[in-house]
């Protein structure tokens, strides 16, 4: 039996245009790959700079455990916050769930405050409530918020509504709807990217104590500024372990969440 071949025209679907498109922009950003413009021995100078980690210093563990337990603090706190500003900004965004002119004007705040990267929101929260942990938890949140609205609308509009609209067409009013009839569809996936958003902000607020935003991103910044690289190293090998851990469990929770729905 012959297999019919498709004309070039049906073939070029829109995952080939879009290959297509990031092929093109590989080839237009190749100059980014220059270097320096002079010959330098890079692996010698990764061999120099490496060795001056080891081996990690850890008579620093307790101060590094005090500032990893601020760190977990931080990202808690502006994880909670972000789902709870996210969950009606995201029904707002739902194009299932809103009318147009709302998708439109919540969409556009989500893009705006994605505009802003953590370390720019920390700078900010930094210059209104000084060099604190607070700071992080406001820069974060407001980081988080940004993406788990997008995330969560999407989530929205990926789900089938024929049971929301039945719900309405037998009497339930647009609450009872959303609360018996999406809500439920989406809440694994609000739990996951919760989770998810949790784990990246741990990392985050790594960083963005590195312009005053508690964490253990100051004692990043102190061990960098005096050239101690051994106790800066020792600082990155316990923020590998937490993460480690993180992926582990959020792995496992995620399962949980996917089997029993």
């Amino acid at each position: 039996m012959k297999i019919p071949t498709l004309p070039l025209r049906e073939r070029f679907t829109a995952f080939g245009a879009t290959l297509l498109l990031f092929l093109i922009l590989v080839v237009v950003s190749l100059p980014a790959l220059e270097g320096a413009g002079r010959e330098l021995d890079y692996l010698a100078n990764l061999r120099r700079f490496a060795g001056r980690f080891f081996p990690p210093d850890f008579s620093v563990a307790p101060q590094i455990l005090k500032a990893l337990a601020e760190t977990v603090q931080i990202a808690v706190m502006a994880t909670a916050f972000a789902v709870v500003l996210a969950l009606p900004l995201a029904v707002a965004g739902a194009q299932t769930v809103a009318p147009r002119w709302l998708n439109l004007a919540t969409r556009m705040v989500l893009n705006a405050i994605r505009t802003l990267p953590s370390l720019i929101w920390a700078l900010l929260a930094v210059a209104v409530v000084g060099a604190n942990s607070l700071a992080g938890v406001i820069a974060l949140t407001f980081y988080s918020l940004g993406y788990l609205g997008k995330f969560f609308s999407d989530a929205f509009e990926s789900v089938d509504t024929e049971i929301a609209d039945g719900l309405r067409q037998i009497g339930a009013d647009r609450w009872q709807a959303f609360q018996y009839g999406l809500l439920p569809q989406v809440k694994p996936l609000i739990l996951s990217h919760a989770l998810w958003m949790l784990e990246y902000n741990i990392r985050s607020a790594a960083i963005i104590g590195y312009v005053g935003a508690g964490g253990i991103g100051l004692l990043l910044h102190t061990f960098q500024e005096f050239g101690q690289w051994e106790k800066f190293s020792t600082v990155l090998i316990f923020i590998l372990a937490l993460v480690t851990a993180l992926d582990f469990f959020g792995e496992w929770l995620r399962g949980k969440l996917t089997r029993n729905g």
